[in-house]
């Protein structure tokens, strides 16, 4: 019995892992799929390192550029490909600045909302009891309130800033990610290699840490990729309404923003950061899409 409890213990500790990996071959297989990362990969880059060696400036004032169209437009130039705003500043420069906050601030947002919602899922769901009791009654709490007010509360009486946008963000986000979690602990718990792990001796955390925490990674990983993109939507609109990241920092919301008022005759200004944020958007839930797509055919056993 021992032998055979050990048996299932050890190959539950490979079977989450190596289910995760069988879902990103399978999706990496779909055109959807490297499309969307190919179309990613691109973006993040040209943000990390063309406002690294470009000669403009995001930030500083040039008269005499100011209202210069696309290139592709008459009086256009290449100097300014997705042309240049109000004050003369280069707009592709800009969105690329703001992808880049835009990104920095839904990867770790995401990332620390899957830590602390995976954390608070598995105990509830795994422990039960007392403890499930109280940490679901603070989850249906904190789902009860809108993003928007607690952004709103937390942001109109703070300085706003890329720590206190993810504070956020985190603080919505965490419930729906130990929703999950924690469904999946409950129907771990009560696995025959659980019950083996704890013949043999094994502590509580142990059981949590090694053996029930690589199992959440297939239900939970199409959902985190498909946040990151629900997160830059927020930044951006924490920026529009003017409570995200503020001037003369570039972001989406507050480009866009300040567009608005020249969206008649110089339609450029709000319409390219725009397109760049569809882009990335567009690019991530592709991706997203593909793996939720992988995680299903594994799951009904068609591969």
């Amino acid at each position: 019995m021992a032998t055979k409890d050990l048996t299932a213990v050890e190959s539950t500790k490979k079977r989450g892992v190596s289910t995760t990996r069988r879902m990103f071959q399978l999706a990496w297989r779909m055109r959807g799929f490297q499309f969307g990362l190919g179309t990613f990969l691109v973006l993040v880059l040209a943000a990390i390192i063309l406002p690294e060696v470009t000669d403009l400036s995001a930030t500083k004032i040039n008269v005499r550029a100011r209202f210069t169209p696309p290139f592709f437009m008459e009086g256009g130039t290449l100097a300014h490909l997705a042309g240049t705003d109000q004050l003369g500043r280069d707009l592709l420069l800009r969105s690329l600045i703001g992808l880049r906050n835009a990104l920095g601030i839904g990867v770790a947002s995401v990332f620390l909302m899957f830590i602390l919602g995976c954390t608070l899922g598995i105990i509830s769901g795994y422990w039960g009891r007392w403890v499930d009791t109280i940490l679901m009654r603070v989850t249906d709490a904190q789902l009860s309130v809108p993003l928007i007010v607690l952004a709103i509360t937390i942001l109109g009486v703070t300085r706003p800033s890329a720590g206190t946008i993810i504070a956020v963000l985190v603080l919505a986000g965490w419930p729906i990610y130990a929703r999950v979690v924690r469904s999946v602990a409950l129907a771990e718990r009560e696995r025959e290699y659980v019950r083996g792990a704890k013949i043999l001796g094994a502590s509580d955390i142990r059981i949590m840490l090694i053996m029930i925490a690589p199992n959440i990674l297939p239900p939970i990983a199409f959902v985190a990729v498909l946040d990151v993109a629900r997160m830059m939507i927020f930044e951006a609109l924490f920026g529009f309404i003017g409570i995200g990241i503020q001037p003369p920092t570039p972001t989406f919301g507050n480009i866009i923003s300040d567009g608005t008022k020249y969206i008649i005759n110089n339609w450029w200004i709000p319409t390219m950061p725009g397109l760049l944020l569809i882009i990335a958007l567009l690019s991530i839930n592709v991706m997203g899409s593909a793996l939720e797509r992988a995680r299903n055919k594994i799951f009904a056993g068609v591969i």
